[in-house]
């Protein structure tokens, strides 16, 4: 992983940091996101970390209104906050996505859910920077895919956002079932998920 510093009021030069970050020719499956104003490149994802997307995104489909969409590279902005982030899986309602009109971002404040699956060089950002920015733009829930978690792969639901904070709603180790609530009503059962890098 890689990062371009910004300007530190990014709120000034948001439209030519996303200028920047559209027009440039990025390496070939990479990640690219806006962290606190500061363009971060992520290597190609993994294998496991695919399947486990590929997972979760089935499961979603299963239980989603007609008009909500899970998506996997669509950007997220929350300009005043210098932050455009490529979940790995959100689900938004379609006629936000719809009504962009050319952008290749949404706004951060119509998820209804973010899902972030680790790797090796994102995890502070997925625990630490992410949460904290979804919570600050209100997202109802983050699903936590921590693959690298220091007592062995978790997957942790947060909600109920205040400022910047979520409350743990539930946490599992890889091989048990987490529980996402309404208007999901979902049940995953994580013994599904890939282990290793």
């Amino acid at each position: 992983m890689s990062a371009l510093p910004a300007d530190p009021a990014p709120g000034r030069h948001w439209d030519e940091l996303v200028r920047f970050w559209e027009e440039s020719d990025w390496p070939e499956g990479s990640k690219v996101e806006i962290i606190d104003g500061i363009i971060v490149v992520t290597p190609p994802l993994a294998a496991p970390h695919n399947r486990i997307a590929e997972k979760i995104h089935r499961r979603l489909y299963t239980v989603l209104p007609e008009d909500w969409g899970v998506h996997q590279t669509l950007g997220v902005a929350h300009p005043s906050r210098g932050r455009l982030y490529i979940p790995d899986l959100v689900v938004i309602p379609d006629p936000v996505v719809d009504a962009l009109e050319g952008g290749n971002s949404a706004p951060l404040t119509a998820a209804e859910l973010v899902v972030e699956i680790t790797s090796l060089s994102n995890a502070s950002y997925d625990r630490i920077n992410k949460a904290a920015a979804y919570a600050q733009a209100g997202v109802p829930l983050y699903l936590l895919v921590d693959r690298f978690a220091p007592p062995g792969p978790t997957v942790t639901l947060y909600g109920e956002p205040q400022g910047d904070v979520y409350r743990e709603l539930q946490k599992v180790k890889f091989g048990d079932e987490i529980h996402i609530p309404e208007p999901f009503d979902l049940t995953i059962d994580t013994s599904v998920f890939p282990f290793g890098v």
